[in-house]
């Protein structure tokens, strides 16, 4: 078994995808189709153009699948935005350094009355955010941050710049359960013209913070490929292997796959991958036959109706009501988006929404004592 899933992303940096996906066939979709546990040669068949006019297919397998594993549960939680300062200037986002926009830190006062407003909806799961400064946004505040947020939510992930292992044990013991960290792209060539400056141009340690927030006891960790940098389909193969390798690896945590999807910005980064609503499903629907216990989330960067559509086929997670400034949710010297949310959608039309697709939203299925 390899040490490190860098060694696993090293085994494809020469493989030929394009020329792959070009050799399937139509049977060899149907073959896979027809398998109870995949191999990756397979999950790379369902990721094909070949697949493609499977889709409806592999729709109705994945629903099979997510009902068998996760029932019609859907799980609800709300992003809050601790800070935007950021020390990286990576081209696709609005929060890098050199964008001329008003930065702001919530003062603790201020996280109160944004956590007050979110728990008024009912949701007890959370996702505090923060830009890539340790200047700004030091441990010792977003540990204090934690320390206050879990006397009104059950379960508080973080989506915050790489740490070591001890630092992810420290954020356990204040109240954190779970990690959000998106590789953005798994292509180190372009990853490194991506992010040309700041912390963040150290591919593998950000490669590996989700194995040292394993290692430090983290109970929830959720990955993924921002979407629309390079070919969706090797990102998600890969996004799909590195769940694989964490779920073989450290079998205790809770594992989650998301698919980000870049959207309109402060900067105006124009993807140059685009992909469909129907290329999206594709992806969501082979991870969930590929890994069917593994849970996968749909965040507001996707419009209401294509969410809608994807319920039952894959999801177990969904956002709601978010926002995506510092101070979105109650100040008046709110900052400008990290980016525009599509689904803007309250918390109960959300809710209305999924018991509609014959689901059950769920605010809370965890406590953190």
């Amino acid at each position: 078994m390899p040490k490190t899933f860098y060694e696993q992303i090293e085994r494809f940096e020469r493989f030929d995808f394009a020329d792959f996906f070009s050799r399937v066939k139509p049977e060899d979709v149907e073959r896979v189709l027809n398998k109870d546990s995949l191999l990756e040669s397979d999950f790379l068949v369902l990721l094909s153009p070949a697949a493609f006019d499977y889709l409806e297919a592999l729709a109705q397998k994945a629903k099979r699948i997510t009902l068998g594993n996760f029932g019609r549960v859907i799980q609800f939680y709300a992003p809050l935005y601790l800070s935007n300062y950021c020390e990286n200037d990576c081209s696709y986002c609005g929060f890098k350094h050199s964008n001329p926009i008003a930065r702001k830190r919530l003062s603790l006062i201020e996280l109160q009355q944004e956590a007050e407003e979110i728990a008024k909806s009912g949701i007890r799961q959370i996702l505090l955010l923060t830009g890539e400064s340790r200047a700004k946004s030091p441990l010792s505040y977003i540990k204090e941050c934690v320390s206050i947020l879990k006397q009104s939510f059950s379960m508080i992930s973080l989506e915050i710049y790489p740490l070591s292992a001890d630092e992810y044990a420290q954020l356990i013991a204040s109240g954190a359960c779970g990690l959000t960290i998106y590789q953005e792209t798994y292509d180190r060539r372009l990853y490194a013209q991506l992010h040309g400056q700041g912390p963040k141009s150290d591919y593998c340690f950000r490669l590996e913070a989700s194995e040292r927030a394993a290692q430090a006891g983290m109970r929830q960790i959720n990955i993924g490929a921002l979407l629309g940098l390079s070919d969706f389909r090797k990102e998600v193969f890969l996004t799909g292997l590195q769940a694989h390798w964490l779920e073989r690896n450290y079998p205790d945590i809770e594992l989650g796959v998301s698919f980000p999807r870049i959207q309109p910005q402060v900067g105006n980064f124009s993807p140059s991958c685009p992909l469909s609503d129907r290329d999206l499903a594709q992806a969501i629907v082979a991870t969930r036959i590929f890994l069917p216990r593994v849970g996968i989330t749909i965040s507001t960067r996707e419009s209401k109706e294509l969410r809608g559509n994807l319920i039952g086929l894959g999801l177990t997670r969904l956002s709601a009501g978010s926002r995506t400034q510092v101070g979105g949710y109650t100040l008046s010297d709110k900052t400008e988006g990290q980016f525009d949310i599509a689904d803007t959608s309250t918390i109960e039309e959300v809710r209305q929404m999924v018991c509609r697709k014959g689901c059950q939203p769920v605010f809370k299925d965890w406590q953190n004592l």
